[in-house]
């Protein structure tokens, strides 16, 4: 995920906030469209789309905060169109909970996972290592810690816990829940990881196949020949840790989603590296997850002229575990889309463009990033306002396409 997040979890060193401000300006862009052309076709959208209600997008959210700006303009959220927010878990607090559900919205936290990275500080040999042998330095500051250490495991499993006995939200976010790496531009750099003592020990144990003593042999035994078993044995690490999660979650707080911000890519982008690399194994977690919450930020990932781009990596996703936004379905699809400037500028004529992609089928819900951004540009605001007004169902649309949905999803 991106700023703002819970910084009280975050060194200065890896903090999104500090990443967004040194990030180069110039991301890479899709042709050689001239701005001002840009401009011109995003109106000529906003001039020619007619909304309509959307009675299969249940959630028009909003990430990053408590909209209070809202309220002291003497207006609701749901003058917005805007039915649920995300909350960063170090930033949760009860009585505005209780206010934001008496206004009729849902409020969700976002949940910290694999960047927890203040545990370093006391415990150094969390971090992930590289194939040499060494800890593998943080890309572009995002600091890792290995899924491998149990004194983390246990770390987080207990906040986890402490957050929803605490709290009463409707629904918990996964946030960084992926191996160490800088993905979350158009240019990633993803390190191979996570060769600690522990984890070769454990892959050793769960395959039964032996590995060289040294660090960098086994490293380029497991980066080659023993790729795939590699991969898999990664993979299914991370997924445990969303079945404890799920454990506690069903323990503490049953009727709360657990749902999951990822990496958008398909298995197919960059040599299949949202298994390889970031050990993301989407339909293996599905077993243990209700809403994926693909983050296709369309400028920020080299895509400012284009936000169908949005759609079709949701479609994939779609695709990929057999989801089509019907209602009969177990899981969600709800995108998190973007609209504030990052390293890319997000203009106000693109906003229904990129509303418009993050809200086809087979998504059933959609939230916008982030709330401390747009909220400094009013006029995205209100353009986000129109949109969510235009494609709010009816009671009667929205009980015909999901009987069991409640008012809150008006």
């Amino acid at each position: 995920m991106t700023q703002p997040v819970d910084e009280s979890q975050l060194t200065p060193k890896c903090s999104r906030r500090d990443a967004l401000k040194s990030v180069a300006t110039g991301v890479i862009a899709v042709g050689t469209t001239s701005a001002s052309s840009v401009r011109s076709a995003f109106a000529e959208f906003d001039d020619q789309k007619k909304l309509e209600p959307r009675p299969w997008i249940q959630i028009r959210g909003i990430y990053g905060g408590f909209p209070d700006e809202i309220l002291k303009r003497g207006q609701t959220p749901a003058d917005y169109g805007i039915n649920a927010i995300w909350i960063g878990s170090g930033g949760l607090k009860q009585e505005k909970i209780e206010q934001y559900h008496e206004l009729g919205l849902k409020v969700f936290a976002e949940y910290n996972s694999m960047h927890f990275a203040n545990y370093l500080k006391k415990h150094p040999l969390a971090a992930p290592i590289g194939a040499d042998g060494s800890p593998s330095p943080p890309p572009h500051g995002w600091q890792g810690v290995s899924a491998f250490d149990p004194g983390y495991r246990k770390n987080r499993m207990d906040e986890f816990r402490r957050v929803l006995e605490t709290f009463d939200i409707d629904g918990i976010w996964l946030d960084y829940h992926h191996s160490h790496a800088s993905w979350e531009r158009a240019e990633p750099v993803m390190p191979d990881t996570d060769f600690s003592p522990a984890a070769l020990k454990q892959f050793q144990e769960k395959t039964g196949i032996p590995l060289p003593d040294q660090v960098n042999a086994a490293a380029q035994q497991l980066l080659g020949p023993l790729r795939e078993e590699w991969t898999q044995f990664r993979c299914d690490v991370f997924t445990d840790w969303v079945r404890e999660y799920r454990d506690i979650l069903d323990t503490v707080h049953p009727k709360a989603l657990l749902g999951t911000f990822h990496c958008p890519w398909s298995p197919e982008d960059y040599d299949g590296a949202i298994r390889h690399k970031l050990a993301i194994d989407l339909p293996a977690q599905a077993k243990y997850l209700d809403v994926f919450s693909i983050m296709p930020y369309h400028a920020r990932f080299g895509h400012p002229q284009d936000p169908a781009w949005v759609a079709r990596q949701t479609r994939n996703l779609g695709k990929l575990l057999n989801l089509k936004g019907e209602p009969s379905e177990k899981h969600q699809i709800w995108p998190i889309v973007q609209l504030a400037d990052w390293g890319e500028p997000v203009g106000v004529d693109q906003v229904s463009a990129v509303l418009d992609s993050g809200t086809i089928q087979p998504s059933t819900g959609a939230m916008v990033f982030h709330w401390s951004g747009i909220s400094k540009d009013w006029e995205k605001v209100e353009a986000l306002g129109r949109f969510y007004r235009g494609i709010r169902p009816s009671s009667h649309d929205l009980k015909q396409t999901f009987p069991d949905a409640d008012d809150t999803t008006r």
